[in-house]
């Protein structure tokens, strides 16, 4: 993070300006994965021109599963409802085109009304994800004309710069969503409702961090802490501004994790991160890129994995690092991965090796995974942290190293 915002220039558009992206691909939301059990209607329903799909989240059998009524639809709108009937361990779904998040829903608690959202998709091969289920992961076919991005290297960069866009306002929007929960449980003065709170809704942020820490209240001096909103939302103990005191999510996490005590003090911390939250998420509405920043972002949160992830830094209280270091390489991954189609077209070799270096870290990050922990991963313990940092800063290192390379080259194609 840094104490005033110089890092990239934007331009900010039109809060409508991702509302009506072209093309057949449209980031909303996503649908979730069949684990298990048979798609048994191979017809999915359509109404009003959109076609409909039914998914449930149980824990049926002594397994969590993702059932969805079908494993076909048409190229088109199609509207997911999602109902968790009982699944603890299904919190998040996420539709992927290849490595490309096209949308994602989290969140999802057991017991909650059923979800509806659409998505307009082109035909092709999709994937529906569920983290937690026994199969994570299953096939969606999407039949009909292909949503390929045409036009010259530039348009299909530019048009990946767009997709990306869409992705970052999604979770933007999720973590306003996600941070006024977690206002919530703390308001209600359950230490572990909060806590959980907490690591649920610090992803969101570590996904984005490098397209949204240059943002300033308004009228303030952006040399000034005071109004830097990345310092006032994700300050730590080790960048603490004595001027400025403590805020933001570590302020609320040291009182949870190291205090284990919810007073007024975190009350009134809760609700300022619920304001400067909800402040930053209208100053980067429809932010718009070039290429180059996404390359430069996704190594930026790279970066942040090796100066603060791993040494166990940023989470100092609660030990979520791994939360946020998961967070981080998804962002990273989605930026390349809406500049690839562009970047295959300049050299495929080095677009391989990305790729190759991003399902890399991914694998080792699964040895992680633990569905019983706050935020899905193992506690970034100092033993564990002793005995397995240089192992997970390697795997980074070899990522970061053809990841460089990249902002080059997308800046001066032709």
């Amino acid at each position: 993070m840094q104490s005033h915002p110089t890092r990239r220039t934007r331009t900010v558009r039109a809060t409508a300006g991702l509302a009506g992206l072209a093309g057949a691909i449209a980031l909303v939301a996503a649908g979730c994965s069949s684990s298990s059990g048979d798609t048994t209607d191979p017809s999915p329903s359509a109404s009003g021109g959109a076609t409909h799909v039914d998914v449930t989240l149980t824990s049926a059998g002594g397994g969590d599963a993702c059932q969805v009524s079908t494993s076909s639809v048409p190229a088109g709108p199609v509207t997911f409802t999602v109902t968790n009937k009982d699944s603890a361990a299904i919190t998040e779904v996420e539709l992927l085109s290849g490595d490309r998040i096209v949308g994602e829903k989290e969140n999802l608690a057991p017991g909650l009304a059923p979800v509806s959202f659409t998505v307009t998709l082109g035909g092709g091969k999709y994937q529906v994800y569920c983290p937690g289920a026994q199969t994570d992961t299953t096939d969606l076919t999407v039949t009909g004309e292909a949503a390929t991005p045409t036009g010259g290297v530039q348009d299909v960069l530019a048009q990946g710069t767009k997709t990306y866009g869409t992705y970052v306002d999604g979770q933007v929007a999720d973590m306003v969503t996600a941070v006024k929960a977690l206002q919530a449980a703390v308001d209600s003065g359950d230490l572990e409702a909060a806590q959980k709170a907490y690591a649920d809704a610090r992803p969101f942020y570590e996904k984005v961090e490098s397209d949204v820490e240059g943002f300033v209240l308004p009228g303030s001096d952006p040399t000034d802490n005071k109004g830097n909103l990345d310092y006032l939302i994700d300050m730590r103990a080790s960048n603490l501004d004595p001027a400025v005191g403590w805020h933001g999510f570590h302020a609320v996490e040291r009182d949870l994790f190291e205090k284990k005590a919810i007073t007024g003090s975190t009350k009134k911390l809760a609700a300022e991160l619920t304001k400067n939250v909800d402040q930053l998420s209208s100053l980067a509405k429809g932010l718009s890129y070039k290429p180059e920043d996404l390359a430069n972002g996704a190594a930026g949160l790279l970066e942040e994995v090796q100066a603060n992830k791993i040494k166990g830094e940023e989470e100092k209280y609660s030990h979520l690092d791994l939360v946020d270091f998961a967070a981080n390489v998804e962002g990273a991954e989605q930026a390349f991965a809406n500049l690839e189609p562009g970047l295959e077209q300049i050299d495929p070799d080095l677009t391989k090796q990305v790729a190759t270096q991003f399902a890399n870290v991914k694998t080792t990050l699964k040895d992680y995974e633990d569905p019983s922990a706050l935020g899905g991963y193992k506690t970034w313990t100092p033993e564990l942290r002793k005995a397995d940092a240089a192992k997970l800063s390697q795997a980074i290192q070899a990522l970061q190293q053809p990841l460089s390379k990249i902002a080059e080259k997308v800046a001066t194609a032709q």
